[in-house]
């Protein structure tokens, strides 16, 4: 019942404050076509990414965990003409997939996807030649969420901001005794954050039509 409340406050606003969006829709649809898994962010929380990069003026993004592309779009929409998004998915055929949706919408231009592990993709960005980054965003597997979060900061300036989806792992994240992959690598990052001298950070826990959940933001000093 709680649930069921938490998407009807979501379609509430949703109709109100979003609208639909033909390209947006169609890039879920061919995700679905394709056999992705539905674990895309929400229209909401896409569109929160939108507006968290369009406030800092972000002109160079990057993305870890790309899927079918549907965040990817969402944040790929805030850059000026001349902005630039990198985004990592390891699986070939996701890729395919989000390479599809980004030409459907008209962002291949703006958007790349590089395949492969995301560690050895980040680790081979250069901070002057392909940042820094203004804004990263974290949506891949949690085991590795502290290694992102670092090559994230290494790639990032003063004034940059990091979020990393899916934090609270339906309240899991609080056990300190869980062996899960996805927890105990979530509480590494929030260990390694908050030795983090060069950020400050908060997490806010979230509730709608993707259940239970939350995010990190850290801005870069």
């Amino acid at each position: 019942m709680v649930e069921d409340v938490w998407s009807t406050v979501d379609d509430y606003f949703g109709q109100l404050l979003l609208g639909r969006d033909p390209v947006l829709d169609s890039a879920l649809e061919a995700n679905t076509a394709g056999g992705l898994p539905p674990i895309d962010v929400s229209p909401h929380q896409g569109k929160m990414l939108h507006l968290l990069a369009r406030s800092i003026g972000a002109r160079r993004i990057l993305e870890v965990g790309t899927l079918g592309g549907y965040s990817t779009i969402w944040l790929a929409r805030a850059l000026p003409p001349d902005g630039r998004l990198i985004t990592c998915e390891i699986d070939p055929k996701h890729a395919e997939v989000a390479r599809s949706n980004l030409a459907e919408a008209g962002l291949a231009g703006v958007a790349e996807v590089r395949v492969g592990p995301a560690a050895d993709t980040l680790a081979a960005l250069d901070p002057t030649a392909d940042g820094p980054f203004d804004l990263a965003f974290i949506d891949a597997d949690k085991a590795s969420n502290a290694v992102y979060f670092e090559q994230a900061l290494r790639l990032s300036r003063p004034g940059s901001m990091i979020i990393v989806d899916n934090v609270v792992r339906n309240g899991r994240v609080a056990d300190a005794g869980s062996d899960d992959p996805s927890v105990v690598g979530t509480r590494l990052l929030a260990e390694a954050v908050a030795r983090e001298e060069r950020v400050s950070a908060t997490v806010i826990q979230t509730v709608g039509t993707k259940g239970y959940d939350g995010f990190l933001l850290a801005l870069v000093h």
